[in-house]
């Protein structure tokens, strides 16, 4: 495993969740500035855990623009108004344009409130020097340390923890049984063989949903980390090494034998798993609502299985993605201080979280949360949290606020391979040179 990776170990996992294996959520862990330092946050001293007036606030999530989640947050917005008795403004775009457009507004002071954010996003925001420090509205509130970290940047709190989890395979258990395939493939090759298994049941079925769309294509890295690349060491971007190559020359294979399909980000990959056109698809735990609601199976959430990611070899760790989202707070406006108490409450009340997970089914950060019925009682989760969650390792690029732009510059390369204007090795070279440049 690469030095640059920062891994959860089994233990942690169990200090993390709680005991069982219901409970083993993801330690998750947020990494350092990475010597681009960080900015105080922008109360100085962070925000008061004292008496104050409730306000109106603005919120902001992409999850609002989403038909699966959109009840549910409203939900929880409709909770705190009527608990507050205050006004809310919703705020929302496409996930895809969400931290764009987010950005731009907090740093155009078009934006102060509460915001829904991924946490890999939290370098990129705090270096705008608009965030509060919220350090004293989660002290006793039950969080999880880790969870705690998973919001933390440079030791700062940014942001109430919401959900932690990670992004991995996830497989329709009835196809592959029609395909005869008994056990999901641990290798690479196997895996490849598998998709032709699959392939040939015919009817137009996608093998894999892997996302394709510039958009989405991030997901690769984490198939070139599974292929050995470091993507960072030392601070040197290492895209363009042999393994990155390896990597983006075999997902360009499996485009063009049809085992992937052309366009498809993570919203088209649900919806293509949902209607059974696709066998196996990334997603993080928060994608099985919106699979199964929108699915003409009623039946489907029982068929669906998390899968650890195959490996190069036998003997290497399966490889996933930490994700998570929390609730940061931009400061500036009248309604702050209860922007921020409605993160610490939407995060950390008992009746709201456990709410939220019967709905959305997302990993709560609260020992108690973990500690409840509707959470041990998730085989889903269980297994997410075991074959997915347990070996997930951050991004090293999001210890970078450019990292954003690292990622765009990057996909975009591994477009042009994918509809032949460039070869692997001509399009790596070029992605690792104008990601290093952009950390200069």
């Amino acid at each position: 495993m690469s030095e640059n990776s920062i891994s959860v170990s089994r233990r942690q996992l169990l200090q993390f969740a709680g005991l069982g294996a219901a409970g083993l959520f993801l330690a998750g862990c947020m990494p350092s500035g990475g010597g681009t330092g960080s900015p105080a946050a922008t109360s100085g001293s962070g925000l008061s855990a004292g008496k104050f007036t409730a306000t109106d606030f603005s919120f902001a999530s992409w999850s609002l623009t989403e038909e699966a989640a959109a009840p549910a947050i409203r939900s929880l917005l409709d909770g705190y108004k009527k608990k507050s008795d205050v006004g809310i403004t919703e705020v929302s775009f496409p996930y895809n344009e969400y931290f764009k457009q987010l950005m731009l507004q907090v740093r155009g002071g078009q934006f102060t409130g509460a915001a829904h954010v991924d946490v890999a996003w939290l370098a990129s925001l705090a270096a705008l020097g608009k965030l509060e420090d919220v350090s004293a509205l989660t002290k006793g509130r039950g969080y999880t340390a880790s969870a705690l970290e998973a919001a933390q940047l440079d030791g700062v709190q940014y942001g109430f923890p919401w959900t932690i989890g990670a992004i991995g395979l996830i497989s329709n258990s009835e196809i592959l049984d029609k395909a005869g395939v008994s056990e999901f493939p641990t290798t690479v090759d196997d895996f490849e063989k598998t998709l032709k298994k699959l392939k040939g049941l015919g009817g137009g079925l996608i093998p894999y949903a892997a996302s394709t769309k510039a958009a989405q294509l991030k997901d690769v890295l984490i198939w070139m980390q599974t292929f050995g690349s470091d993507l960072v060491k030392n601070g040197k971007v290492t895209i363009g090494d042999d393994a990155s190559v390896e990597a983006v020359t075999w997902y360009k294979s499996l485009y063009d034998q049809g085992l992937i399909a052309a366009d498809v980000d993570r919203f088209d990959a649900r919806s293509l798993f949902a209607q059974g056109r696709a066998a196996i698809y990334d997603d993080a735990p928060v994608g099985r609502s919106a699979v199964t609601k929108d699915s003409p199976d009623p039946d489907l959430d029982s068929k669906l299985l998390p899968q650890s990611r195959p490996v190069l070899k036998k003997g290497d760790t399966p490889r996933a993605l930490v994700w998570g989202g929390a609730i940061v707070v931009v400061g500036g406006g009248d309604g702050t201080r209860t922007a921020a108490d409605f993160g610490q409450w939407a995060t950390s009340d008992l009746d709201a979280v456990t709410a939220d997970y019967e709905l959305r089914g997302l990993p709560p950060v609260t020992e108690k949360a973990q500690a409840s019925a509707a959470v041990k009682a998730d085989a889903f989760g269980s297994r997410f949290a075991e074959k997915i969650t347990a070996t997930a390792t951050t991004n090293p690029f999001w210890q970078f606020p450019e990292y954003a732009q690292i990622e765009t510059t990057i996909a975009e390369r591994v477009q042009a391979v994918l509809v032949g204007q460039q070869s692997a090795k001509d399009a790596m070279a070029q992605a690792g040179e104008a990601a290093q440049k952009l950390l200069a």
